[in-house]
């Protein structure tokens, strides 16, 4: 059965239509093409030829003759609608006029980086004159660094490597940036929060370098669809951008379908979960021969779906379903990629790992497992089906969560509303100091110079206070120490040293991966079960410090959930407002999470099988916050009241903030005291998962009243009596739990005086 009688057969059948709050079909799109430019290098166009290009489609000709007239240039298309060519062909043109030009290609991760020059080397395979490209990353043999450094037409690199191997050591890559012509930076949108901050700061240092050698070269720019191409583009280069963003490339019919899980309990609002649905479909699919992709959130999650598909699928199709996610290792990862583009492997599960454009063929259904937190993501993901012409689906699987119902009530955000705005803040205090101690390093600073901010001199002459930098008798600043200070300085949110997995389960041990050392407190600490190709290891010892987890395989019908306790402390407010029963305040904080207890959660049915006690150190993070305390001296609510109200409006508000600020829901925590160490009076806090801060609790503090809005609007549109998953999140055993929500909601909307706010909550509830 192919996917068109399959999707019929479920029109045909009510008991999946009762489910499916839209179906949308986006009928196909012919190809609008240009001719191939006659500026190109004639070698270039034969090459083009002997792979049966003789026409371009219509943005990539456009993008070709912004890159001609000099501009930096974004091209902003949908998935597989070729945009490598939009990079590749003007890198190429350039090299073949002139042998001595050079090119930096950015991408975020190895995978895509590899399968980018896989594609390079089939185009320049059609050329005369040699092209030579290589890919320098920390896999890179000793031996062959040098020759890269001498011989590269094209650099193939990360900006971690950048970061941390090119810059620092740029008089050794003399030939590179003396001519270089071009800086790609393929999947732009990726450069957002902490990671964006971080890459916009590396790019400044590269400029500076570029300068310092005599070169100017232009940034070409590929992204997914995003509301602000041109600003997100200029925070990134320092550039002015010319914007590509109108698709000449073919579609195939595609079929988007919103499915709701039927309700279990409809007064507590529970449905069937998300994963279990994703297990009947996602078999279903692969039984038909169907290949599908399913994206889920956790890598826990990909285990435990990829080893319900596997169990029942049938035996023959076993060996041709696989999970997918950080933490194996490169070359399983890259067998399961080759395996995917080769028709092999016929269903994988997926954290949103594949979500960037790695080549993996041509897939004809993707299941996306619950709001992934952003409408981009979303398209990427469905994107990933349906990459050549044919019927193919994009299926979305709601939870219980109060955006996932928001989402499924409301189809138009992710069907027609505008892809969210890529957010960055290069400006973060914390970020921009270590990249200027970096850029010091790499070139002494004039006291006139500016890296990004006006401010640079006062920043430069507080890091020499502190004996940091040294300032030269002409003014210049160096830098003083040894050390190299990329070497301590992580472009990622996750903890630079990662916590190496080591199965002992056989007579020599293996490393079967790796996670963060976050990650580590929570998913290897003692006695947890970490799954690996949806095969169960129990942890039997955690050495944080040298970075070793030690696990063995076991035969059990459980995995774990770790439960963190957090403890929070108001360093400075930044700025408040509100007199009322309500005040509405931000600023930095100190949190301090430490894992306390792992529960035991059954296969299938996900009934608790018991629990037992983490003993590992606290983490420490340093952030900003945006909070909201209350008088409870007008309030008549006993502690009990109080306690329920605020985990119920802070888990509808970090859902609602997170719909506003464009976000992931794990880019923000949220933490409740019903008598505050500060004053004794109830408080909530929202504060951004990431050290410094990126913005978003600040966001939340400028616009907390549109923010209460949503979040009033998810709890009065959930059809529960009481509360649920839905609206205010797991219930908390008291009938007016959603009454007393909504009350606090207009409490901080309306922000009335003691004396009205005791007369509301009394009348209210």
């Amino acid at each position: 059965m192919n996917l068109a009688m399959l999707l019929d057969e479920w029109r045909r059948t009510p008991e999946v239509m009762r489910h499916i709050a839209h179906w949308h079909v986006e009928p196909a799109r012919i190809a609008r093409h240009r001719d191939v430019p006659a500026w190109l290098h004639p070698d270039l166009r034969r090459a083009l030829a002997a792979r049966g290009i003789r026409q371009l489609y219509a943005h990539q000709a456009e993008a070709l003759e912004a890159i001609r007239a000099g501009h930096s240039t974004m091209v902003v298309t949908p998935t597989a609608s070729g945009k490598t060519l939009c990079y590749n062909l003007p890198v190429i043109d350039a090299i073949l006029k002139d042998e001595a030009a050079r090119a930096l290609y950015l991408f975020p991760t190895k995978a895509l980086s590899q399968d980018q020059v896989a594609e390079l080397h089939e185009l320049c395979g059609h050329l005369p004159s040699p092209v030579q490209s290589f890919t320098y990353d920390g896999d890179t043999p000793l031996h062959a660094r040098q020759r890269i450094r001498e011989a590269g037409h094209i650099v193939v690199t990360n900006p971690d490597m950048l970061h941390a191997a090119i810059l620092p050591h740029h008089t050794k890559w003399l030939r590179l940036f003396e001519n270089l012509r071009y800086i790609v930076i393929d999947e732009a949108h990726i450069y957002r929060g902490v990671f964006g901050s971080h890459v916009a700061n590396v790019l400044r240092r590269l400029r500076r370098i570029c300068e310092h050698y005599g070169s100017r070269p232009a940034f070409i720019l590929c992204s997914a669809t995003i509301a602000n191409p041109e600003e997100l583009g200029h925070l990134l280069t320092g550039e002015a951008i010319t914007v590509v963003d109108r698709s000449g490339a073919p579609s195939g019919e595609r079929h988007t379908v919103l499915y709701n899980p039927p309700l279990v309990q409809p007064e507590l609002g529970l449905r069937r979960s998300s994963i279990t649905e994703a297990r009947r479909f996602g078999t279903r699919l692969v039984r038909e021969g169907i290949s599908t992709i399913a994206f889920v959130k956790t890598r826990t999650q990909v285990e435990l779906l990829t080893t319900y598909w596997k169990a029942d699928v049938p035996e023959r199709l076993r060996h041709r379903v696989f999970g997918y996610r950080g933490g194996y290792l490169p070359n399983e990862r890259r067998e399961i990629e080759r395996g995917l583009r080769e028709g092999r492997i016929l269903g994988v599960v997926s954290t949103n790992a594949l979500e960037l454009g790695v080549d993996i063929g041509s897939l004809e259904a993707a299941i996306t497992v619950g709001y992934p937190g952003t409408v981009a993501s979303f398209r990427q993901q469905s994107g990933r089906a349906g990459r050549r012409q044919g019927v193919s689906l994009a299926l979305f699987i709601a939870n219980a969560s109060a955006i996932d119902q928001y989402i499924v009530q409301h189809p138009e955000h992710i069907l027609q509303g505008a892809p969210e705005a890529a957010r960055l803040y290069p400006e973060n205090l914390l970020i921009l100091t270590d990249h200027l101690k970096c850029a010091a390093y790499e070139l002494p600073f004039s006291p006139d110079e500016r890296f990004g901010v006006e401010t640079t001199e006062e920043l430069l002459s507080y890091l020499a206070q502190h004996r940091v930098l040294h300032q030269g008798r002409d003014g210049r600043f160096f830098w003083m120490a040894d050390a190299l200070p990329s070497h301590s300085v992580s472009l990622r949110s996750a903890a630079q040293d990662n916590v190496v997995i080591i199965d002992q389960t056989e007579a020599r041990p293996r490393v079967i991966g790796e996670t963060d050392r976050f990650s580590a407190l929570t998913t290897l600490h003692e006695e947890a079960i970490y799954l690996h190709q949806s095969r169960p290891h129990q942890v039997e010892r955690l050495d944080l410090e040298n970075g070793k987890a030690y696990v063995r395989q076991v035969d059990v019908d459980y995995y774990t959930d770790a439960e963190l306790a957090v403890r929070l402390q108001v360093l400075d407010v930044l700025d408040e407002r509100g007199t009322g029963a309500a005040r509405h305040q931000t600023g930095e904080v100190m949190v301090n999470a430490v894992p306390t207890l792992f529960k035991k959660i059954k296969f299938d049915t996900h009934e608790n099988l018991g629990w037992g006690r983490i003993h590992l150190p606290e983490a420490e993070l340093h952030t900003v916050g945006y909070w909201c305390r209350w008088d409870r001296r007008g309030i008549p609510w006993d502690n009990e009241r109080w306690e329920t109200a605020l985990i119920g409006l802070a888990h509808v508000l970090r859902h609602a903030s997170a719909l506003h600020c464009m976000c992931a829901l794990s880019d923000l925590h949220w933490a409740a005291e019903v008598r505050d160490p500060l004053d004794g009076q109830p408080t909530l806090y929202l504060y951004d998962a990431y050290p410094g801060g990126v913005g978003l609790a600040d966001r939340v503090f400028r616009d907390v009243d549109e923010v209460l809005s949503i979040a009033r609007e998810m709890v009065k549109g959930c059809r529960c009596e009481a509360g649920c998953p839905a609206c205010i999140g797991p219930g908390r055993g008291d009938e007016d739990a959603k009454a007393l929500v909504l009350a606090l909601v207009e409490m901080c909307l309306a922000d009335p005086g003691p004396a009205q706010a005791a007369a509301a909550m009394k009348g209210g509830v």
